[in-house]
């Protein structure tokens, strides 16, 4: 391979914004990115907060995820409209890397799941979301975003719970936990969520996410400065501590970004991590979880969003941006981004053009950290519990969740509740594998059944008319694989004891896998023992090369191909005339 045609195999990258200029950029776009921009920032700056907390670190670390990630996999990433960051659907993965092996841990754990998005984009494996049947999807995140609900009940309601890895543990913890509920804390959220809920129908253009924390923080000021005596709901500021450059507070920093390495930053015991081959080894399969996901995620989005646009996305570049984006962002102390839809379809409706939309969505979170710290941490985690209430729901589809288990086939179904069940019980690797090993046995299953082989008589086809009574024919239907070759084999095995050749019409077999070259093997020794011939018609040409190879080739008398029914026809009156 020249050079020249090896770097045309290579994926290109920032394919969605050299799309979005071939297309002509003027002033006018730039004009709807920076509204689309504005109104997605002013979402992602609680949604980033809220997601850094749910997966067991401080919120500036979301906040950075936004700023460092959203800018560089929008430049270079291969949709036009992705907008990246921290989303809910990595809550139920990174919350316990967090646990095991702290922030440093994650962190390493994301730059090697961004190497691995790198690598499944340079070697073109974008179309991976394909393969990845609609019920697992919709199981795991369903279930998903159950997980992601109940981790919020205890600062919606104020319990003092430690929360672990397992579902079913944490869920034991909280029911125990509820006779100490605090009432003012379920006040502030019940608040904040009925805003979030009320707000959209309103139809004004102030994203609810940004009003239902006002009104949460609002009342949480009142209550903690008029009524508390300065002491009551719990905010960020009085669960978040930071130190940076010699300095210290409360909350979040007022500082932007800036680089340092994720191995110095603590691990579970707080120390700063010790990264050696046991550490990584360890990580390794955290990380393919997260690229999986990634992937996955990422992906779906840029299909929702060409629904919506009538563009079309470049899969393997997107790939290739994610993991930049993932390798980056760890750097300055940002988790693990992935493409988000809600926030990617709300930027859509808001009349982006272009990633410079994502690029501004950035920018506006940059100036919330550096210029509104202070705001954010009059945050209550109450508020925050409750704006993750509303994403786990939205999350979970709820109503295609429950259209799917009345109207799917049985077979989807079953799929569905497993991925479902795993995913809360267990976690998301295991029930993608498990959802989509079913899937396969489903596929085969069905694929098995279509296969059919059928006797054909002279009142069904013309041109087995007059073949003496020796000779049979066969027609078969269907691919020929490890799920169908036994028992295509078995109703060849079948055969009147006074034939002596079988015609197989074979030119409905789109396929032969090496199970069933084993089983037409086994089958024309079986007939060579019996004394019957048997002639091939109609397969294709590289079927028959595929056939050959095995050492299955023509044999007077015994073993034949033919382009048709009419040359088998032919072959087999001659063998005939022969044999007598």
């Amino acid at each position: 391979m020249t050079d020249r045609s090896f770097l045309r195999n290579v994926p290109g990258i920032a394919t969605g914004l050299r799309a979005a200029w071939a297309q002509g950029y003027g002033l006018s776009d730039l004009r709807h990115d920076v509204m689309a921009g504005i109104t997605i920032g002013t979402v992602a700056v609680p949604l980033s907060m809220a997601l850094a907390i749910a997966t067991g670190v401080a919120p500036q670390h979301g906040l950075y995820t936004a700023i460092v990630a959203g800018v560089l996999i929008a430049l270079t990433g291969g949709s036009r409209f992705n907008v990246s960051g921290p989303t809910a659907a990595f809550v139920v993965i990174l919350f316990p890397i967090v646990q095991e092996y702290g922030l440093g841990g994650l962190l390493i754990a994301t730059m090697m799941a961004g190497v691995m998005l790198v690598a499944l984009g340079m070697a073109r494996l974008g179309r991976l979301i394909e393969f990845v049947p609609y019920p697992v999807i919709l199981g795991f995140t369903a279930g998903i975003a159950v997980v992601i609900a109940v981790l919020q009940v205890p600062d919606f309601l104020g319990l003092s719970v430690s929360m672990g890895e397992h579902f079913l543990a944490n869920l034991g913890r909280i029911l125990g936990a509820l006779p100490r509920f605090d009432p003012v804390e379920l006040g502030i959220g019940a608040l904040t969520l009925s805003v979030l809920l009320m707000w959209p129908r309103l139809k004004l253009p102030v994203p609810a996410p940004l009003m239902g924390l006002v009104a949460g923080a609002t009342a949480a000021y009142a209550i903690n400065h008029w009524f508390a005596g300065g002491a009551g709901v719990e905010t960020i500021a009085s669960r978040f501590t930071w130190e940076a450059g010699g300095e210290s507070g409360t909350g979040i920093p007022p500082i932007a970004p800036t680089l340092a390495a994720p191995w110095s930053l603590p691990g579970p015991d707080g120390q700063p991590l010790t990264v050696d081959f046991q550490l990584i080894q360890a990580l390794i399969g955290p990380a393919l979880a997260i690229a999986m996901l990634g992937a996955i995620e990422s992906l779906l989005c840029s299909v929702v969003a060409d629904g919506m646009t009538r563009t079309r996305h470049d899969p393997n570049a997107e790939l290739i941006g994610q993991g930049l984006g993932n390798i980056a962002a760890p750097l300055f102390g940002g988790i693990t981004a992935t493409a988000a839809i809600a926030r990617t379809a709300t930027n859509i409706r808001s009349g982006a053009r272009s990633p410079i939309a994502a690029v501004v969505h950035a920018l506006v979170v940059l100036l919330a950290v550096v210029a509104l710290a202070g705001v954010l941490g009059m945050v209550p985690m109450a508020a925050l519990a409750a704006l993750l209430f509303v994403v786990a729901w939205n999350m979970s589809e709820a109503r295609l969740f429950v259209r799917t288990l009345r109207s799917a086939p049985a077979g989807d179904v079953t799929i569905l509740l497993v991925c479902f069940t795993l995913t809360v019980v267990f976690d998301m690797v295991l029930a993608v594998a498990v959802g989509v090993g079913l899937a396969a046995a489903l596929f085969i299953r069905r694929m098995a059944l279509l296969t059919e082989v059928e006797q054909v008589s002279a009142e069904d086809h013309a041109l087995v008319e007059g073949l003496p009574a020796e000779v049979a024919v066969y027609d078969v239907d269907g691919p020929m694989f490890f799920g169908a070759a036994e028992k295509a084999v078995t109703s060849l095995r079948l055969v009147d004891p006074r034939i002596r050749i079988v015609i197989l019409d074979m030119h409905d077999v789109p396929s032969m896998d090496g199970t069933a070259i084993v089983a037409l093997e086994t089958l024309i020794r079986e007939m060579h023992h019996d004394g019957v011939s048997l002639i091939l018609a109609g397969l294709p040409a590289r079927i028959i090369l595929k056939l050959r190879r095995a050492g299955l080739r023509s044999v007077q008398g015994r073993l034949g191909y033919c382009s048709g029914l009419p040359a088998a026809r032919s072959l087999a009156l001659r063998w005939c005339y022969s044999h007598r």
